[in-house]
This record gives structure tokens, C-alpha cells and sequence, in this order.
């Protein structure tokens, strides 16, 4: 079922909503965990970060923009309706997620400033900085190595790093 679109977009002339919305991690694929949520924010209520928010239909929705999320499952173990799961139909473990964190031109690093604050913040060391001739190092991101947890999207200065 699709979701209903908001009055401001309406009068903007957007008759559908496009978002893409970072579910919490364990979340059921897209089609799956809509139809399973009920929006009830048992999921919000129990997340210790609070980085969980309603979306349309109450739906929860991850805003890396609070904090990170820390995988204690807490999430999964509040939903009531199995729109989130730690294990597959086949009985194996599911990877919470399979996003990574991305830099955006607009990174301070790019424009010649040093900043090492997103590295800082990994803990999985997933962002390391790369020296360049006559520059500042530039971050890399092993996206191998990224969890995809979101520590370092609120703290960077520009707001250049996303999750997706």
C-alpha cells in the first residue's frame, strides 16, 4: 500500500513520496516491513540512542543525525510484529543492514582544510585519511570495514558525510 503524501508536498505538486527511508537495522525488506509494521513505536520507545523516529504511518525511520546506532538489538526485541528480525526464513543470522557511510565533496578535508573528525568518531576505523602531495589528507572510506552505524555523520562540521 502506498503511502499517503503530505499536504505541503501535494501543493508542491509531488503526488507520491520518493523518500528512501533508512529503516532500523534487522528491518524486513522495504515491501515486507510495510506490511508487517504497525507503527505502534514499540521499536522507537525502546531504542537507548533514540535515533529511531516515526516516519509516514508512524513507520520508524533511523535519523543518523541524533547519534549512531550501537546494534544492541533492543529494537528487534521491542517490535511486537516481526517487521524486524535477527534471523532469515532459513534460520540464519541477517546482517543488520547494508549500508555504508559516504563523503560528499562539500568535506572540509576536499576543500583544503585538515579535519579528522569523522575518523575519529569510527570506532571500527573504517575512515582513514590518506596523505596527499602538498594537501591535507583525504578521508577514504573501506566500505568492507564500515558497519554502517552512523557515528560519524553528526558530529562532522559540514554535514558531508551520509549513510546510505
Amino acid at each position: 500500500m502506498p503511502e499517503a503524501v503530505s499536504r505541503k508536498a501535494l501543493l508542491r505538486g509531488k503526488f507520491r513520496d520518493d523518500r528512501v527511508s533508512q529503516r532500523p537495522p534487522w528491518a524486513l525488506p522495504e515491501g515486507l516491513f510495510l506490511e508487517a509494521c504497525d507503527g505502534g513505536g514499540a521499536c522507537r520507545e525502546a531504542c537507548p540512542e533514540k535515533i529511531l523516529l516515526a516516519g509516514p504511518g508512524g513507520r520508524p525511520e533511523v535519523s543518523f543525525e541524533r547519534g549512531e546506532c550501537t546494534f544492541c538489538e533492543d529494537c528487534v526485541k521491542a517490535c511486537p510484529t516481526g517487521a524486524l528480525s535477527l534471523y532469515a526464513a532459513d534460520g540464519e543470522r541477517r546482517a543488520p543492514w547494508t549500508i555504508t557511510a559516504t563523503v560528499r565533496n562539500d568535506c572540509m578535508s576536499l576543500a583544503g582544510v585538515t579535519c579528522r573528525v569523522c575518523g575519529d568518531q569510527c570506532e571500527s576505523r573504517a575512515i582513514r585519511f590518506q596523505l596527499a602531495v602538498g594537501g591535507v589528507a583525504l578521508p577514504v572510506i573501506d566500505s568492507t570495514a564500515c558497519s554502517g552505524c552512523g557515528a560519524c555523520v553528526a558530529p562532522c562540521p559540514t554535514k558531508s558525510i551520509s549513510i546510505n
